[in-house]
């Protein structure tokens, strides 16, 4: 009993050799630039669907999360660093393992004699005139080299090994709003490829209408060949602004079926057109305080920095005596019949300490590069949160400049089509030559296809602020 409880004193006893760790203060501002004076909420607690409200984005956002593979070996990584944080883990119980044997095994006659032989009288054993076979039984119990931890060096693996677990698991999460994003973003890209070429299928079917009375009064020299030609490199441009709009509408919806990772079903919610999407524009930022508890990235790369301080503690812990204990008890017998009785009992115990003395500069090297990846864990730390302020600053800019710039769009589509109206009105009465006219709906074309194109941008500056805020996480850490 008293060897138990000096065990018990030494395991409980340990210390731990890692260095004391003061997180970095945050290298950023204490508030964002063009945010609201007072937004004591964040955008993070806001739910993905509250986020997304287009029921067919919800669908595709659905079927990634449950089919995407980058995510799902996201997911795996979290379960191998759990795996390891186990077997780290492991290393600091005893290991025993139950062992049972049988030997069969001849003495010559010449070592009989001698008396070595003698004390298998009364067994199994079988005289012959060159010497004596015999068989063993053994069965046993052993603990191998169980490491008493004085030092440390396994708690401090231990762990490491969890710290890593938990920012795999952050990752994850990462991963998953990483994903949420990407699917919004190639669904308004395949919403703005659709939407632009519907609109140029229309132009381009006005634009042919307009060019075969072109083509008529061309025949009947009311107009000059200079506008005819004028019409048809209009139509032309149309033409090939149908092919790349094709283009594009095709590899959009490429990039969203491997986001997805599925087939895109067919009998999915019909989609909402850009210009009434649900998507919310006007976000709260919240305190960069908040973005360092929100975001999974920033909370990986600290979970990696206390990961390696552990890496440091188990490297100086290296330097110190180990100690480490071999048992074993069983029994032995000749007969198999008899192997359990208390006759038979068999123990050994072997404790054993080793100090490192020379190992060729290994040990300062292991502790030289532990503080180094340290040090890079420190960095890493700061740039995740810098990068994530920067990403929080950019989608503020947008949230208070998209507004205004629409604004305007609208107000030049409106414009655009207005002076179309005019200057066919105008041309009509002779007022105006059709080169005025042609320009004129090149113009508004154009301007539609910007405004369509600026909404997308920002309803992707809306989602890009809430990714850079944390949104959509909706697990927890978990837990040790």
């Amino acid at each position: 009993m008293r060897r138990i409880a000096m065990l018990a004193l030494l395991m409980t006893g340990a210390c731990s050799m890692n260095p004391r760790l003061d997180i970095p203060k945050p290298p950023v501002a204490a508030s964002y630039p063009d945010a609201a004076a007072a937004e004591p909420a964040s955008a993070a607690t806001i739910d993905w669907r509250t986020m997304f409200g287009d029921p067919r984005l919800q669908a595709l956002i659905d079927l990634a999360l449950a089919n995407n593979r980058d995510l799902r070996v996201s997911t795996l990584n979290v379960e191998a660093a759990r795996a390891q944080f186990r077997v780290a883990r492991g290393a600091m119980l005893p290991q025993v393992d139950a062992n049972g044997s049988y030997t069969r095994q001849r003495i010559p006659t010449s070592t009989a004699a001698a008396g070595i032989g003698g004390a298998t009288g009364g067994g199994t054993g079988t005289a012959m005139p060159s010497g004596f076979e015999f068989g063993q039984y053994s069965a046993n119990a052993a603990l191998t080299s169980f490491e008493i931890d004085l030092f440390g060096r396994l708690r401090s693996q231990s762990q490491a090994a969890f710290e890593r677990y938990l920012a795999s698991d952050e990752g994850r999460r990462a991963a998953r709003i990483a994903l949420i994003g990407s699917v919004v973003d190639a669904y308004l890209a395949e919403r703005l490829a659709a939407e632009q070429l519907a609109l140029t299928e229309r132009t381009m079917a006005d634009w042919n209408m307009s060019l075969d009375i072109t083509r008529r009064q061309h025949e009947a020299k009311q107009v000059s060949g200079l506008e005819l030609a004028q019409a048809e490199g209009q139509v032309q441009q149309a033409a090939a602004d149908l092919a790349a709009g094709q283009r594009a509408l095709a590899q959009a919806g490429n990039a969203l079926q491997l986001l997805v990772g599925a087939p895109i079903p067919a009998d999915l919610p019909a989609p909402i057109p850009l210009a009434d999407q649900p998507i919310m524009t006007q976000l709260p930022a919240g305190l960069p305080s908040d973005l360092i508890a929100n975001r999974p990235d920033i909370r990986q790369a600290e979970r990696e920095l206390v990961a390696a301080n552990a890496d440091v503690g188990a490297a100086r812990a290296a330097f110190f005596p180990r100690l480490s204990l071999t048992g074993l008890f069983g029994f032995t017998s000749l007969a198999f019949d008899n192997l359990f009785k208390g006759d038979n009992r068999t123990w050994s115990f072997t404790p054993q300490i080793s100090q490192p003395i020379f190992r060729g500069g290994s040990l300062r090297g292991e502790l030289r590069l532990a503080k180094v990846q340290k040090s890079i864990a420190i960095a890493n730390y700061e740039k995740a949160i810098q990068t994530g302020f920067r990403e929080v600053a950019d989608g503020l800019a947008g949230r208070a400049t998209y507004k205004r710039q629409l604004d305007a769009q609208r107000k030049a589509v409106d414009a655009a089509e207005r002076r179309t109206r005019l200057s066919d009105m105008r041309y009509r009465v002779g007022f105006d030559s059709r080169l005025e006219l042609l320009d004129a709906q090149r113009s508004q074309y154009a301007a539609q296809q910007a405004m369509l194109e600026l909404r997308r941008q920002e309803l992707s500056s809306a989602t890009g602020l809430y990714r850079a805020l944390g949104g959509g996480d909706e697990g927890r850490a978990p837990s040790k």
